[in-house]
């Protein structure tokens, strides 16, 4: 067995932590601590379950503490931002935050999902000119529609049980990104797809640590030719994707997403470029996958 690592009198390790409610089952930390050990950086990654009403002690607890960072996970990631110093322009425009970096004293939100979900998508199909189909509207579901958008995304359905939120992300869609058709869904009971569909993403938490649980979409409804893609990645073979593929359909999981928007949060926070292959092989032995 390896011997721990023997920290110098003067010296402290650096922190930085997820927070979010449900974390149980998050991989992040084991993905993470393996990259700091492969990059020779004496820092730790901390896992914590924070409620929603705990989150403004939980926010002035990491500055308290000088954490250096942290991720944001569901419930918070719109909810932490009045509790920030400053944005990102990206982060800005998505209206949600799962990143933030110390900067001299100072907590700074920035949004890392969007992109790491592009770049895993890019690996299928180049988005740009696609008609895609966005399943909630959340801050996950915001993040990839405006990384879409600026990719060259121009048609979106946004399906989302709550209507005001829905249409919120419509307008930024069409009006501080240039989509030039934008169509909002009241999601009641099972949403059929329309056979234009290119890309249908399920940016919801349905799924996440339960693999029978199903995003309400009319099976029948999918076609060969579609892209489905889930943002949940524990399980990755969520319900959601097996349908799609029984249909025929290509499919993308969460874990792509994971690793890409981790290697850049890893960026943000050290200044160094992480092994991104180490970081993908300890997510699967995390998940057994």
């Amino acid at each position: 067995m390896a011997q721990a690592k023997r920290l110098h009198p003067e010296s402290l390790q650096s922190i930085v932590c997820c927070m979010g409610q449900p974390v149980a089952g998050n991989p992040t930390q084991f993905m993470m601590e393996r990259a700091f050990s492969a990059a020779g950086l004496d820092w730790r990654y901390l896992t914590l379950e924070v409620s929603p009403e705990n989150l403004e002690a939980a926010v002035q607890g990491m500055r308290a503490m000088g954490f250096k960072g942290a991720n944001f996970t569901l419930p918070h990631k719109v909810c932490v931002i009045p509790l920030l110093d400053g944005l990102s322009p990206a982060a800005e425009k998505m209206g949600a935050v799962n990143c933030v970096q110390r900067v001299e004293g100072k907590l700074i939100g920035e949004n890392t999902d969007g992109k790491g979900f592009v770049q895993s998508l890019r690996e299928l199909v180049d988005p740009a000119g696609k008609s895609v189909v966005v399943l909630g509207a959340g801050g996950a579901a915001r993040a990839i529609a405006v990384e879409l958008a600026l990719s060259g995304v121009t048609e979106f359905t946004i399906v989302n049980r709550s209507v005001p939120r829905g249409q919120e992300l419509a307008d930024l869609l069409t009006q501080r990104l240039g989509a030039s058709r934008v169509d909002q869904v009241h999601w009641q009971g099972e949403y059929t797809l329309a056979a234009t569909a290119n890309i249908v993403i399920n940016a919801t938490s349905i799924g996440l640590n339960d693999g029978n649980a199903r995003v309400p979409v009319v099976v029948s409804s999918w076609r060969p030719e579609m892209i489905a893609a889930d943002v949940v990645f524990n399980p990755p073979d969520t319900r959601f994707l097996r349908e799609a593929a029984q249909a025929g359909c290509k499919t993308l999981d969460g874990l792509g997403m994971l690793v890409n928007q981790a290697v850049i949060g890893f960026r943000i926070w050290t200044g160094i470029e992480p092994d991104a292959a180490l970081m993908r092989d300890a997510l699967e032995e995390f998940l057994s996958v």
